[in-house]
């Protein structure tokens, strides 16, 4: 079984997946901007925003550590927003080009 020949400008020249890879850009870019805004908040809240970030929250912690905490579950939302929209746009998006290609 030889391995079918893939037309890659073919591909490139498709509207479809010009709109796929815009349509991911556009996403991608924006989780990446809000994750280095989030991600600088933490350096900047801490240089100039002390005061906020040694009000005790309970017991020994304070806002600072369940700030600098929360950048994990942020890490892991993005991650989930990514698959969510990955596993049920882009992927389709992505089969549809592939159904095309293939049954030209």
């Amino acid at each position: 079984m030889s391995k079918p020949t893939i037309n890659w400008a073919a591909i490139d020249a498709n509207p479809k997946f010009q709109a796929l890879h815009r349509k991911k850009t556009f996403f991608l870019w924006g989780l990446m901007i809000f994750s280095i805004i989030y991600y600088f908040m933490l350096p900047i809240g801490a240089a100039y925003f002390q005061a906020l970030f040694k009000v005790k929250v309970w017991g020994v912690v304070n806002f600072g550590l369940l700030f600098a905490l929360s950048e994990f579950v942020v890490a892991w939302v993005i991650a989930f927003m990514y698959s969510k929209k990955a596993n049920g746009e882009f992927d389709a998006m992505a089969q549809e080009i592939i159904n095309e290609t293939q049954g030209a």
